[in-house]
């Protein structure tokens, strides 16, 4: 029933879920796929275009899983109803597991509206459609990803003790993070020390695991992008348990 309900939130609210990144998507792939793209080149013999595809629709996915269980907490918080998770009869795993899943799905639907809205662009630039090498794969990180960042929302909401530091996580860690990821650029284009650097952001692994999905290449081996992963997920579960357990279920 919590899954059910998290589904039917942000469906209540379809402009702000699909309006809203269909607009950024279109507008991220005009200015930098389009017209500075045929300027720009990347490693594995693929377009701009097509290398910034795969960046976009993980950074979809995560971005709309981390605000989707986030803000389910914060409205919960205001609301009152977070104290009614303390007496229901779910375990806090389960709470977990059916936020996550919400996140999940919703982000899943985001990460695919963006890639409809690439694939449109890629047709008209390109004339074929782009495609899709490895589904597997693909599904694998991002359901990784989406359900780290759901737990990374769920983590952050109960931690906070204020909306500002909510948007404070948000605006100076997970997007910063997200931007040096390899979303708009491979990191073979930076000289070396910057590529040590840029192996240690886990989101790395991620946005390229999606690129290996959908266009074959990626800057890391896919194998070692899968460890990192499950890895990452398995910590931010752990989080998100400790979380519940030390969080504050009080009405703000």
């Amino acid at each position: 029933m919590l899954l059910y309900r998290e589904i039917r939130r942000f469906l209540k609210v379809l402009v702000q879920t699909v309006i809203n990144p269909m607009i950024n998507s279109a507008l991220y792939l005009l200015i930098f796929g389009v017209s500075l793209g045929g300027r720009l080149s990347v490693s594995g013999g693929v377009s701009y275009l097509a290398f910034l595809i795969p960046g976009l629709v993980m950074m979809s996915c995560l971005n709309n899983a981390f605000q989707n269980t986030s803000s389910s907490i914060v409205i919960a918080k205001f609301g009152g109803e977070l104290e009614d998770f303390r007496v229901s009869p779910l375990s806090y795993q389960q709470i977990i597991w059916a936020m996550g899943l919400g996140g999940l799905v919703r982000g899943f639907m985001v990460g695919a509206i963006t890639f409809a809205v690439g694939q449109l662009f890629f047709l008209s630039s390109k004339g074929e459609w782009l495609p899709l090498i490895h589904p597997i794969w693909l599904t694998y990180f991002l359901t990784m990803g989406g359900l780290i960042f759901a737990n990374i929302g769920i983590s952050v909401a109960f931690w906070a003790k204020s909306v500002d530091q909510l948007s404070a996580i948000s605006s100076f860690v997970l997007t910063p993070l997200l931007y040096l990821g390899g979303v708009f650029f491979s990191i073979h284009n930076l000289d070396s020390a910057w590529q040590t650097v840029s192996r240690v952001n886990p989101l790395l692994y991620l946005i390229n695991g999606v690129r290996h999905g959908i266009l074959g290449v990626s800057d890391v081996p896919v194998a070692e992008a899968a460890v990192v992963a499950f890895g990452f997920f398995a910590i931010s579960y752990t989080i998100a348990v400790i979380s519940l357990h030390r969080g504050s279920f009080i009405r703000w």
